[in-house]
């Protein structure tokens, strides 16, 4: 039965990342077809981002409340409904309507399945199960790419997407009599109290740790919202082909988490993300370089590589750094930070790029590596714990 819960686990993963790059491979089309500017796409990832803190901050109490297999379920299928409320909006307010159930199904579920194999599972399942993650967001660029170039239509990407997630969410409900087998459900680690913000912002390296993931996430959320825009208005590809390659980026995570996998059998996790910050660092390098344009396109694919462990080598150290009976509320508490960066850094860097150009993204991503690798260093120095970070 644990073997079935873990496959399931994986599955829920995969539909994680699903309409994570639809957005930005989508919108150098949508943008114009609503007649809103370019940088509204961080507007919509804003509300988005909304959703997720709020629903993130209530993941531990909706953990008690509901068990660790509804709320995943209930979470999926709301995501589902999101995203085909999309496929039929034709306004962008209908866009940020919908933004909202999209975000709040999101949160709470990322928050909920990233703490469970923190705590019941080896680093290694935790880098292909993000890989798994990586796979659906890899997967989604190229339904839209197909949506475009042969349905010519954006709206039936969304429902591609739509219609996969809602049988992922079916199910999910029909397996929930095996999240309830002994032993399957995360159990009340803290006898049903739940660790309060106080309590969890007084925690020795906490806070760093928090901003370390605010910024990481800022950055590859960045990556993947802008990437198609930088492509189409400053390297001259067709929205198509930048569609297309966009999915360069999440091809990158998802081998990298794959092969990370691997090495987290081996190297620790302070070594994994200080290597990762460094792929990413010559990544975004060889985006700089003006030409030739396959050099651009490596970087990307580096940008991705170099993502690939800095997410679940944080997640994953968060139990034996800060303790188990308080991992579910940290946990909770990092992914609001995280969709904190997710919503607060894309819109700013679309309006930067709309007052300078958007030929200095690279640049903004470099500024928000830089903050994430310092703040690194400064959890391994106020934890102390330099073997397990």
């Amino acid at each position: 039965m644990f073997g079935l819960l873990l496959a399931l686990v994986y599955v829920c993963f995969i539909s994680l990342g699903l309409p994570d790059s639809l957005l930005g491979s989508a919108w150098p089309v949508l943008h114009v077809e609503l007649g809103v500017p370019l940088s509204y796409a961080g507007v919509i990832s804003a509300v988005i981002s909304a959703g997720t803190i709020v629903s993130s901050f209530f993941s531990e109490w909706l953990t008690k409340k509901l068990g660790a297999g509804l709320l995943t379920a209930v979470s999926v299928a709301a995501t589902a409904v999101a995203l085909f409320g999309f496929s039929v909006s034709r306004s962008f307010a209908m866009l940020l309507l919908w933004s909202v159930p999209y975000g709040l199904g999101a949160g709470a579920v990322d928050a909920t399945l990233n703490n469970y194999v923190a705590l019941h599972f080896k680093a290694q399942h935790m880098s292909w199960l993000h890989c798994s993650w990586g796979v659906g967001a890899s997967i989604s660029p190229y339904i839209m790419t197909y949506a475009l170039a042969r349905l010519n239509s954006w709206s039936r990407g969304y429902l591609i997407v739509s219609c996969i997630q809602i049988c992922l969410s079916v199910v999910i409900f029909c397996s929930l009599r095996v999240w309830k087998q002994e032993g399957l459900e995360p159990k009340n680690r803290n006898d049903g109290r739940v660790v309060g913000l106080r309590e969890i912002f007084g925690i020795r390296g906490a806070f760093a740790c928090m901003l370390m993931f605010f910024f990481y996430c800022a950055l590859e959320v960045s990556a993947s919202l802008w990437v198609s825009s930088y492509l189409t208005q400053y390297r001259s590809f067709t929205p198509e082909a930048a569609a297309g390659f966009a999915g360069l980026f999440y091809l990158g995570v998802t081998l990298g988490r794959a092969i990370n996998g691997f090495l987290a059998m081996r190297l620790s996790d302070r070594f994994l993300i200080r290597m990762g910050l460094g792929i990413v660092t010559v990544g975004l390098l060889l985006v700089l370089v003006p030409q030739p344009t396959v050099l651009c396109l490596a970087g990307f694919l580096l940008v991705g590589l170099g993502c690939a462990p800095v997410y679940p080598c944080i997640i994953h150290m968060t139990p034996s750094v800060f303790g188990a009976e308080r991992s579910q509320a940290i946990i909770g508490v990092m992914m609001a930070f995280a969709y904190t960066g997710w919503c607060v850094m894309p819109p700013l860097i679309g309006f930067l790029t709309q007052w300078t150009d958007i030929a200095l993204l690279p640049l903004y991503l470099l500024s928000l590596l830089l903050m994430t690798a310092w703040l690194h260093e400064r959890v391994l120095r106020r934890t102390k714990k330099g073997d397990t970070v």
